[in-house]
């Protein structure tokens, strides 16, 4: 029986292995399709990608003739391998990441380079058994010094990377330099391979399908016809967009960061003003957390107020949030296409009055016999609406400035007034006689080639529009 027993337990065994053995293909076959899938699916998304990764592998390529060519070998030895590392830790996805960090390790490495040569012919003097103690005393306080920097809000932002190579470079050099003899000649190859490495990078980088860095991202999103939908249900998946704007800090900073770091290019000239941007996506995102508050009211199971008096606020709730939405996009089609906001300012005085006149309906709102708790939740989300709209003035004003700052370009305004006066473009008032005559004979011919709207049109027998002439 135990025989039988452990004879069935490594049969069992074999089968399961089998039939392991057996799927193994098609399981590595379908994982290898969805790798490729994946693959694709990056690349179609920002084909971008696709170039970074070829920039990179040719900047590699490149410095990697270090060691291929025996007369650049010959040059620079094994220091060589440090350009083969500046391309691997420099080269970013966008142009001003990649020169921040060049720029970085160039003046740390020759800062550092130059103190740890000074620190090591100054230890020198002290003879054999002074120069361990004083090179240790001074790798601990420019470390702990450096270090500190490190928490400094600026120096986090700019030159942190530049820091940490400082205190890198330092300390190897300083404590390379105490048993290597040729000092100078090894600090003069690794930087000479770490300035070939960045300038490979930096002339790849802008030369070659440059990746500039900005602000491209949409914070919102809208309809075609410009509503913002924040007072309809059947637009509620709009309100989900917001939250794409709540976590941008982090990436607008570091935008801006490299924003600084690039050079002039288009119509981003040298001192753009960057921080502007870090302005307007602060209240962008002080409006995504507005929206995030109107989301949870309009999507919660609280029972709606009475028809009467929601009836009495809608049709202004509504005007408000259209005329928001479209200040919004015309905002954002201003940041894209860098041109002033000019059309968006009507909107936002259209929302205003809008405001005015939701304030003061509220206040005359007579509800009658109504339950309160009733009549909360549209009173709720009237006020989100009212505070929105704050946000989006100074939205507005921000972008404003900005457009002045920046030098945008100045576009004609595409806002149609509610009721256009169109006698006004349509007709040409001309005077009559030798223009000598002021007394009662003097008068004008002022013609209209169409009709406004607020008067009924001549039309002629085929029915096209007639020329009406009106003299005074």
């Amino acid at each position: 029986m135990e025989i039988e027993s452990a004879t069935q337990e490594k049969t069992g065994l074999i089968a399961c292995w089998y039939g392991r053995v057996k799927v193994l293909p098609r399981k590595s076959k379908a994982k290898v399709t969805d790798i490729a899938k994946k693959a694709k699916k990056i690349g179609q998304d920002d084909p971008r990608r696709i170039f970074h990764s070829l920039k990179v592998g040719l900047a590699l390529t490149l410095v990697s003739m270090f060691y291929y060519f025996r007369p650049l070998y010959n040059g620079f030895g094994a220091s060589g391998m440090w350009a083969v590392l500046t391309v691997v830790v420099v080269f970013e996805f966008t142009v001003g990441a990649t020169l921040s960090k060049c720029l970085n390790r160039g003046f740390a490495t020759l800062l550092a380079g130059a103190l740890g040569v000074g620190a090591e012919h100054l230890a020198s003097l002290l003879g054999e058994k002074g120069e361990p103690i004083l090179l240790g005393l001074l790798v601990f306080l420019l470390a702990a010094a450096s270090t500190f920097s490190r928490f400094f809000p600026q120096i986090k932002a700019r030159y942190d990377y530049g820091v940490l190579i400082f205190i890198l470079t330092f300390s190897m050099v300083s404590v390379s330099g105490y048993r290597v003899d040729k000092i100078l000649e090894l600090a003069h190859q690794r930087l000479s391979t770490i300035v070939v490495g960045s300038a490979i990078c930096m002339i790849i980088s802008i030369f070659i399908r440059p990746v500039w860095a900005g602000f491209g991202s949409e914070c919102f999103k809208f309809s075609e016809s410009g509503d913002s939908g924040v007072v309809s249900k059947i637009d509620k998946l709009f309100l989900q967009g917001y939250k794409s704007v709540l976590n941008t800090k982090t990436t607008e900073e570091s935008l801006a960061n490299f924003g600084r770091w690039e050079p002039g290019h288009g119509r981003f000239k040298f001192r753009h003003p960057w921080k502007q941007y870090l302005k307007i996506g602060a209240l962008a995102r002080q409006c995504a957390y507005e929206f995030e508050a109107l989301s949870a009211h309009i999507n919660s199971d609280i029972q709606q107020a009475p028809s009467e008096f929601q009836r009495k606020i809608q049709g202004l709730c509504t005007k408000m949030s259209t005329e928001s939405g479209k200040a919004l996009k015309e905002l954002a089609e201003a940041i894209n296409t860098m041109t002033r906001p000019i059309s968006a300012s009507t909107h936002v005085k259209n929302s205003k009055i809008a405001v005015d006149d939701l304030k003061s309906a509220l206040q005359t709102a007579s509800v009658g016999k109504a339950d309160l708790l009733e009549i909360i939740p549209a009173v709720t989300i009237a006020s989100i609406l009212i505070d929105i709209n704050k946000c989006v003035e100074k939205l507005a004003d921000s972008i404003d400035e900005l457009s002045h700052l920046a030098h945008f370009k100045n576009v004609e305004s595409t806002v149609t007034p509610e009721k256009p006066q169109q006698f006004l473009h349509r007709g040409t008032v001309k005077p009559v006689g030798d223009g000598e005559n002021d007394g009662d004979g003097a008068h004008v011919v002022i013609t209209l080639h169409g009709i406004s709207s607020d008067s009924p049109e001549k039309v002629n027998p085929q029915g096209k529009k007639m020329s009406q002439t009106v003299e005074a």
